[in-house]
């Protein structure tokens, strides 16, 4: 995403702000203006860079946790946030280091739903999906396994399940995440990573299942009406596929709903990423086979996948040649193949009817 500069005295600042350390003023988020605003001294109405007040209130999470630093509407009967009241189930507070988890899964899922937002993708909540018949809401059920932790034997599973993403919350802890990753020899993991996964996991219900998308979903992506158990036995046994260039991931080619969701959280990362370069106004000197300058001067949210991915491979490229100078592994270690690039194409393609509401109607399943 792009820089937010503090409003009161303009100095960038990360998305996760919630003081100025330039100005020390309070700062918050607000979705409605897609800008940080800001209290002065004693102040209690919050205003924008030219000094205009705007009727907004700290979500209740930032009252009642300090966690969050979005704003909502001060009329209403929302208290939370546009990406707080997904929450379904907290973890629970009182265990060793569990605060400081919960304040990292919350800021993953705040840059999650910003480009949610940026999207325009319908996003209901469970009681919202009810109320206007959509299904499936999304929720969050975000848990403390202390068992698991003790013994080392993981009982609370990352996952999603009919609009529902749980997350153990020892995914935060960075020494536990790196183990898994290296453990299952994933060439990235990252909290903002998993949000994207199994949020595409929701949108694949929300968008293509029961529906007559689901035929040109297939025709990429394989029939995801295969037994799903089968396929996780076979990817995690001896009998298990190698991973070839027509997959983001080793873990895409255990079945049709995973290659599905890796491919949106992949072009996510990469929407997301250029979104910032171009919040920069980076752009790269004589590339070779390059008329133009490489340079992010469109908007990545509702651009073709030709001209993202076109983009995007010089400033990769750049982005791991700045990893390999500080010592570090490559930033974005994958290689888009035409096959993957047709698969960004279509789910990009679906995105974007469904940020215009262009969704497909359910099907009559009894009918059918």
């Amino acid at each position: 995403m792009r820089p937010y500069a503090c409003p009161n005295c303009s100095r960038p600042n990360h998305f996760e702000v919630r003081v100025c350390p330039n100005c020390a003023f309070t700062l918050g988020y607000d979705p409605a203006s897609d800008q940080l605003l800001f209290l002065g001294d004693g102040a209690t109405t919050w205003r924008d860079a030219g000094g205009q007040p705007h009727d907004v209130i700290v979500c209740q999470n930032n009252n009642a946790f300090q966690i969050c630093n979005w704003l909502v509407p001060a009329v209403g009967d929302q208290p939370l946030c546009q990406a707080c009241k997904h929450n379904r189930t907290i973890p629970d507070l009182t265990g060793p280091g569990v605060p400081e988890r919960w304040a990292k899964i919350e800021a993953a899922k705040r840059r999650l739903f910003h480009t949610i937002l940026h999207l325009n993708l319908p996003c209901e909540t469970v009681a919202e999906a009810a109320g206007n018949g959509t299904s499936p809401g999304l929720a969050f059920d975000f848990l403390y396994d202390p068992v698991g932790e003790e013994t080392g034997t993981i009982r609370i599973t990352t996952g999603h399940e009919a609009g529902l993403v749980t997350l153990n919350i020892l995914e935060a802890d960075d020494v536990q995440r790196e183990q898994m990753r290296t453990r299952l020899g994933e060439p990235y993991r990252t909290l903002l990573g998993h949000f994207r996964h199994e949020v595409g996991h929701y949108y694949w219900s929300r968008l293509i299942e029961n529906t007559a998308e689901a035929e040109n979903f297939r025709a990429l992506f394989g029939d995801e009406r295969i037994s799903y158990e089968e396929a996780k036995q076979k990817h995690y046994g001896d009998s298990a596929a190698g991973w070839t260039t027509d997959f983001v991931s080793s873990y895409a080619t255990m079945h049709p709903w995973e290659d599905f969701a890796e491919t949106f959280a992949h072009l996510m990362h990469i929407i997301d990423t250029l979104a910032t370069i171009g919040g920069f106004g980076m752009r790269m000197m004589n590339w070779p086979g390059y008329e133009e300058q490489p340079a992010v001067d469109f908007d990545p949210y509702h651009a073709e996948t030709g001209q993202l991915v076109a983009e995007w491979g010089p400033f990769a490229f750049a982005q791991n040649s700045i990893n390999r100078s500080m010592g570090q592994p490559d930033l974005y270690p994958f290689n888009l193949s035409p096959t993957i690039m047709a698969k960004l194409d279509y789910i990009n393609r679906l995105l974007q009817r469904a940020g215009r509401g262009e969704i497909a109607p359910r099907l009559d399943m009894a009918a059918a």
